[in-house]
């Protein structure tokens, strides 16, 4: 992966994935900020500052879908991975028309994961 020391933010509610999904990425050499909630994330004045975010789709309150609405009307603001374990017919579809850098349904490899985020950052550079 090329983009080793960038930062890569997780937004997942599930205490136990979330410091998962941390060691993975940090031991892919990312440098990782990890939220339990959208909210958390958006009240984040350094968040935009990252290379990519990794969001589960299902959260208590602020969906993955409602983040990734706010998150694109702000300038700047880096891919957007959803991941979620309640996949049905037509979500990744609908993921991706609501401008979803990526969709995974868990559980996925953690290669898939690290594919994903290094495809998030390549195509979202200016050329």
């Amino acid at each position: 992966m090329g983009m080793v020391g960038q930062k890569i933010l997780i937004v997942e509610d599930d205490d136990s994935l979330r410091p998962a999904l941390e060691r993975l990425l940090n031991t892919a050499g990312w440098l990782t900020t990890a939220y339990s909630s959208a909210e958390a994330l958006l009240a984040d004045a350094a968040a935009g500052d990252a290379a990519c975010v990794v969001c589960d789709l299902k959260l208590p309150t602020m969906s993955g879908f409602d983040l990734l609405a706010k998150w694109r009307g702000r300038a700047g603001r880096p891919p957007l991975i959803l991941m979620t374990a309640y996949d049905t017919p037509g979500l990744g579809e609908e993921a991706a028309r609501c401008g979803a850098a990526a969709y995974l349904s868990k559980p996925f490899r953690g290669t898939a994961l690290l594919e994903a985020i290094d495809a998030a950052i390549t195509s979202a550079r200016p050329r």
